[in-house]
């Protein structure tokens, strides 16, 4: 695996399936992302607000590995970042093996990793055939949520620390 460091950076302030690539982004202790739809102490995925409104947001800040794209890649589909409604895109940190808990670094941004999102049939709506290639392997991404404000921008260093059983 190479050396871990941040892709690139995505937020939108609407609810869409993709987000914007920016230089660097604001991320706000328990809310997540500044600017982002997806900020907030309570839940703001439209499909868990019709669920229960006041859910926290466990989805502070939404991570994939560019991994998944290159696998996406390889089988055809071209993704560019922020495609898949990621915050942050990260190389190098093979995040859906980091257990509930582990802390993760970027730049300054310490974050905790929550569990994993389940793949939605949105991805088909985007790229039809897209989600049997996300399903094949157990490549969720992360859900999260910020210990520390920082503003991570492309090419920051990532780390990661779990904690102790």
């Amino acid at each position: 695996m190479s050396i871990p460091v941040v892709e690139a950076v995505s937020r939108d302030e609407v609810h869409r399936f993709s987000k914007t690539p920016v230089e660097s982004i604001l991320l706000v202790a328990g809310l997540g992302v500044a600017g982002d739809a997806h900020a907030g102490t309570l839940v703001q995925h439209r499909s868990r607000v019709r669920r229960d409104p006041n859910q926290l947001n466990l989805r502070q800040v939404h991570l994939i590995h560019a991994e998944l794209f290159d696998e996406a890649r390889s089988r055809g589909y071209e993704l560019r970042p922020g495609d898949l409604g990621e915050n942050i895109l990260t190389s190098g940190v093979n995040l859906v093996g980091l257990p509930v808990d582990t802390t993760l670094t970027i730049g300054d941004a310490v974050i905790r990793l929550t569990g994993l999102r389940n793949p939605c049939a949105q991805i088909n709506e985007f790229r039809p055939g897209l989600l049997k290639v996300v399903l094949e392997k157990p490549d969720g991404s992360p859900r999260t949520s910020l210990l520390r404000r920082p503003r991570p921008r492309r090419s920051d260093p990532c780390g990661w620390s779990a904690r102790p059983a």
